[in-house]
């Protein structure tokens, strides 16, 4: 029987968007570069589980009219936009949500996007059942929804890019979200449903932890694989000797005005 692939899921707290696509970058080279050299290099697939302060971005193939509202506008209230290089159209990122970004060699597990994404909306779906909610996917939308037909409500948006089979970017988890925000949207481009939270479907509180937890644990399932969780320092120290990047937490910090 063949090792368990080892995955090193590093829980940050509120990081900076743009430092955090930085850091993904990196691991990403990493990643490639190690399994590129004349001697391949086996490193860890590596996760990062985080909040950002608030922040739209618009996937590569979006439409720059899905944001409602002038940029100008967003800089007054403190909240950022990117544009960036994963898929998908344009959605939000806050606090109250847990983003998950994979960095994950898929030459090692299952060389497979449409796969992939079953597999990363799967994890949601089960976490999402271990607290009472009946969560699935809808034929031909990407994302893990709740409600009856026609009237579905998405709880959990996905964007992804892969580089030499190596993935970046990942999910973002309405646990308790203002969802205010994404009036300001048409989320994922998508104008005919709506967006909804853990929170908001269940009438109660989020335990962010609890639920990192419980989704690492499906991680671990669907995908057959051996988890490592760092959290907080160890997960600093972990990355910045991966990506020999000095001050990382100083790097990732959020700014005061944010």
């Amino acid at each position: 029987m063949s090792a368990l692939e080892h995955v090193i899921v590093c829980s940050l707290g509120r990081v900076a968007y743009g430092p955090t696509w930085d850091l993904q970058q990196r691991i990403q080279r990493q990643l490639i570069d190690a399994k590129r050299r004349e001697v391949p290099r086996i490193l860890p697939h590596v996760v990062l589980l985080l909040e950002h302060p608030p922040v739209f971005t618009l996937g590569k193939s979006g439409d720059a009219n899905h944001l409602l509202v002038e940029e100008r506008a967003l800089e007054t209230r403190g909240v950022e936009f990117h544009r960036i290089d994963r898929g998908g159209d344009i959605t939000f990122h806050g606090p109250g949500q847990l983003v998950g970004y994979f960095l994950l060699d898929l030459d090692r597990f299952k060389r497979d996007l449409h796969v992939y994404l079953r597999a990363l909306e799967e994890i949601v779906i089960r976490t999402c059942g271990d607290y009472g909610l009946h969560a699935r996917r809808v034929r031909g939308r990407t994302g893990v929804w709740t409600g009856s037909e026609g009237t579905e409500r998405k709880i959990c948006a996905f964007g992804i890019r892969s580089s030499r089979w190596v993935t970046m970017h990942g999910m973002a988890f309405n646990l308790d979200t203002d969802l205010s925000y994404f009036g300001h949207i048409v989320p994922c481009g998508i104008q005919d449903r709506g967006v909804t939270s853990l929170a908001e479907e269940l009438g109660a509180p989020c335990d962010e932890r609890a639920i990192r937890r419980t989704l690492t644990g499906h991680f671990e399932d669907v995908f057959v694989a051996k988890v490592t969780e760092l959290e907080d320092a160890a997960a600093y120290r972990y990355l910045s000797t991966l990506t020999q990047q000095a001050n990382l937490r100083h790097t990732l910090e959020v700014s005061p005005r944010l």
